[in-house]
Formats: structure tokens, sequence, C-alpha cells
């Protein structure tokens, strides 16, 4: 898109990084509490952005990591580990994605690929939340 020119609102329609769900709907649509999005929230499992009036709001890439977060409580884990199972999943599967990609550019006779099994880089990928900002660059941060 060209600095300047405006987003068409239908587009966020297909962003899942676009804070669309109250709190109230998004706690409806993975059938928890409210309360429960709090607790992911303060583990910072996932940050809501805020709209102007203060109010949490979620995205769909969000409540799918809320989904699997009430999957594990469910099943007796504390949200505590449950939020840092969440967290090493993704993780790993962010180190697959870059091994996959540097063992591609090798076989093209670019860069070497990875050695060893371990995490590309050799220390864990992602800061400890596997939240998205808007276009699924970073954390999401709150506002006010």
């Amino acid at each position: 898109m060209a600095p300047g020119a405006r987003r068409n609102p239908a587009d966020n329609l297909d962003d899942d990084d676009y804070p669309a769900y109250t709190m109230g709907r998004a706690a409806e649509l993975i059938g928890t509490t409210p309360a429960f999005l709090r607790a992911l929230g303060e583990a910072r499992l996932i940050t809501p952005l805020r709209s102007e009036g203060g109010h949490r709001r979620y995205s769909r890439y969000q409540l799918r990591i809320a989904a699997r977060a009430r999957e594990l409580v469910d099943q007796g884990t504390p949200i505590e580990a449950a939020c840092r199972i969440i967290i090493l999943e993704d993780q790993l599967e962010e180190a697959q994605r870059l091994n996959e990609e540097l063992r591609k550019r090798g076989q093209e006779g670019g860069a070497p690929g990875p050695v060893g099994d371990g995490p590309v880089g050799g220390g864990p990928v992602g800061g400890g939340t596997v939240d998205r900002g808007p276009g699924g660059g970073g954390p999401v941060e709150g506002g006010s």
C-alpha cells in the first residue's frame, strides 16, 4: 500500500491480527469467561489492544491462542504452565520455519543450511510471548 493511502475497512475481514472482538464476545466465542482472558493477559500470553474508550479488543489470532490455553487448562494444566507450553510450542514452530527457510536457501546454493537440530541461532526464538501486533510483527501492546 502506498504511503498515505487509506486502508479499506473490508480488508480487516481477512486480517487475523485485527482486534475485532470485544472481551465479552471473545469469551463467548471460545467458551470461557472474561476473567480467563484477563488471566491470560496477566500471564502475558496475549496482550489485547485497547479501544479509544479503554476496552480490551482481541484478534482472531489471539483467540486461537486463548482457545489453546483453555484446552490445556480444561485438561488440568495450571494456567501459568499452559501459557509456558503455548509459548514453547510457538517458539518451536518459529524455529522449524526458520530452519526450513535456511535449508531451502542452502539447497539453492545460497547460505549453508542449519547445523544440528536445535533452534536457529542457538537460543529460543521470540521474546516469551506468542502475541503478534497488527501485521504480525511482534507483541501486541495494550493502550491506555
